[in-house]
């Protein structure tokens, strides 16, 4: 009877640490993934330079001007959101989330340096990020996938 009991219970136990290890595996695996991607497009020669400055240089009057954007929606694993749940019954920094946002970020703002590109600029003044939760917000505390979109004022030169 004990031993029945035990399987009983073993066996829900062991189904979530299997949940619990898959979730942490695969989402290891597509976070390194997405980071070398991000690194590889950050690297490439000859990217827009962003400027958070408002306004560009007196010498760099452009014939045109246009807002550029880029927007990315990034997850969060149930890893992740299982580790910072527990981290909030003890408080301090959420290290499972900076890695989402940073991510976001830098996805956001080399979308906004290819839609730039596109228009043949080659420099993005006044580069603005605006962070919001998209999902996930039924529950307090709980943060499911966020977008960032970054924004700017891209300089297209004379042709």
């Amino acid at each position: 009877m004990n031993t029945l009991m035990s399987l009983q219970l073993l066996g829900p136990l062991l189904f979530g640490l299997v949940l619990l290890a898959t979730g942490f595996v695969s989402g290891r695996i597509l976070e390194r993934r997405h980071y070398q991607r991000i690194i590889e497009a950050e690297t490439r020669p000859g990217q827009v330079m962003v400027f958070s400055e408002r306004l560009p240089p007196p010498e760099l009057k452009p014939p045109h001007t246009q807002l550029v954007m880029g927007s990315v929606v990034v997850s969060v694993d149930y890893f992740k959101r299982f580790i910072a749940a527990l981290r909030l019954l003890v408080g301090g920094r959420l290290n499972s989330y900076e890695s989402l946002i940073d991510r976001a970020r830098r996805e956001a703002l080399l979308r906004l340096r290819e839609e730039a590109a596109a228009l043949g600029a080659d420099r993005v003044f006044n580069i603005k990020f605006e962070t919001a939760a998209i999902a996930g917000r039924g529950r307090e505390n709980s943060v499911g996938s966020l977008e960032v979109l970054a924004y700017g004022t891209v300089l297209i030169p004379q042709h």
